[in-house]
């Protein structure tokens, strides 16, 4: 039986019941794609124009994103489906009871980041709404704006999570119209600036064709890389696997390098990713209003999805999972407030080396978790095990953390670098034909096969070999 002071299953790290997964394709897509489209897109599309024109730029986005996304699928989707769990929680059978926590911090480095560069152009977006419509006061600029918008956004989504995935679920439904809007947006743009658009070259392109091309794919598997941190707490609320593969293909996976294209067309044309920046010299003030008004809803949406990925991540952490849910909803958007509202030109500045941090880090980890999960457990965890924090826990490995994994981490890592340095897009090797991305998530799963058959397996740890019915009531376990 549950506990009294157990938070609800919604608001909780624990495993969800088949009763309690109630999102359908449609609700599950719905969330998924209110979550994908965001101003990031704008950004992403910007980096693919410096080096590609629109229509290669759009082909090379849109194979990366699928490929990146399915990556993130295949690896987090099965476990956090099958036993209704989360993206952090899914770690546990390889990195063990206690290094599971990095992963974790991983996740809320990723959310912390992606959030804080979303409230910076919420508040951004406001600031210029205002402007717009003649409603600033004189003498108050955007640097007097962006701080309060910040907060007032934090505000927004702390009183829709008081729901939990209820809250989430209702605000997509009114959100997801953002998507339409930006499509309308990108069709604004390329009707009436079709001859421009084909015309333009980008600035950056280098004299080799095929690492350009390369270099559009592997920005767009970085990118989704991404949603690793999210998309467990959200695909957890479906009831099967059936549910879950065209919703996160189609939802999550396809928004991003649509909207991706009205970076590229921007950037290309108008030398400006951001449509708020253009859209008035388009169409005029009702247009720009339009514009910025689906900015704003945009990134409210996605922070929402991020802040409630991150406090389900939290739960992980003894100390954290019997909080109550407000309180974890407040540890959670405190670093992305103090973010946005202390250091936001900081923080925009360097978005580059933040978006080089998520392919580095997320390729081996996703290797690491298929390799794992497809070619060592044979697609079975023992889902008690996943909460035992006790020494001899199936997955208690050494001291509770399993060398290898981090071992091949930082292996991974170190091959993705080599490949391509993120911060100045220098390569080596064979990264023209093969990515960066790839080549780091398969290595890495390699080379996490091989040692733990070698280290881990003959060592009787790790709970390698394990086959258990599956519990029927999988709360109250050890903890």
């Amino acid at each position: 039986m549950k506990p009294l002071d157990e938070p609800a299953a919604d608001k909780s790290a624990w495993p969800m019941l088949r009763s309690e997964r109630t999102w359908g394709p449609w609700r599950l897509g719905v969330a998924l794609a209110t979550a994908a489209a965001a101003t990031w897109c704008y950004l992403i599309g910007e980096y693919v124009g410096y080096y590609l024109n629109f229509v290669q730029g759009s082909l090379t986005l849109a194979a990366g994103s699928m490929i990146g996304m399915l990556l993130v699928l295949l690896a987090a989707g099965p476990i956090c489906v099958r036993y209704g769990i989360e993206s952090v929680a899914s770690t546990k059978p390889q990195f063990g009871s206690r290094g599971w926590m990095i992963p974790a911090m991983m996740q809320l480095v990723s959310i912390v980041g992606w959030n804080s560069l979303l409230l910076i152009f919420f508040a951004k977006s406001l600031s210029q709404l205002l402007d717009v419509l003649g409603w600033l006061p004189p003498g108050i600029g955007a640097q007097q704006i962006v701080p309060a918008a910040t907060f007032l956004a934090c505000g927004l989504v702390y009183l829709v999570l008081l729901r939990g995935a209820t809250g989430m679920s209702r605000i997509s439904n009114i959100l997801v119209l953002h998507v339409l809007i930006g499509l309308w947006m990108l069709y604004l743009l390329v009707s009436r600036r079709w001859p421009e658009l084909i015309a333009a070259q980008p600035t950056m392109a280098r004299p080799d064709r095929l690492w350009n091309h390369t270099t559009g794919v592997e920005i767009g598997i970085s990118s989704l890389l991404s949603w690793w941190a999210y998309i467990g707490a959200m695909i957890r609320m479906a009831p099967h696997g059936r549910t879950v593969a065209v919703p996160v293909m189609l939802g999550m996976g396809a928004p991003v390098p649509l909207l991706c294209l009205i970076g590229i067309a921007g950037v290309l044309v108008l030398k400006v990713s951001d449509p708020s920046a253009w859209l008035r010299s388009v169409g005029g003030p009702l247009y720009a209003v339009i514009a910025l008004t689906f900015v704003a809803a945009a990134n409210l949406g996605t922070t929402i999805a991020g802040i409630y990925a991150s406090a389900i991540g939290l739960r992980n952490f003894s100390k954290l999972e019997r909080l109550p849910w407000s309180l974890i909803l407040l540890l959670t958007i405190l670093p992305v407030a103090l973010v946005g509202i202390l250091i936001p030109e900081l923080f925009f500045g360097h978005f580059g080396a933040f978006l080089a941090f998520i392919g580095v880090a997320f390729a081996p980890l996703c290797g690491i978790q298929v390799a794992d999960y497809y070619f060592l457990r044979r697609r079975f965890i023992d889902i008690r095990a996943v909460y035992d924090r006790s020494p001899s826990g199936a997955y208690a490995f050494w001291a509770g953390v399993n060398p290898v994994a981090i071992v091949t981490l930082g292996l991974g890592c170190a091959v993705y670098v080599y490949l391509l340095n993120p911060l100045t897009y220098l390569s080596h090797g064979p990264y023209r034909y093969i990515t960066a991305s790839l080549p780091s998530a398969f290595i890495s799963g390699c080379i996490y096969v091989v040692l733990t058959r070698l280290f881990v397996i003959p060592k009787c740890r790790g709970g390698y070999g394990l086959r258990r019915a599956e519990p029927t009531t999988p709360r109250g376990v050890v903890s």
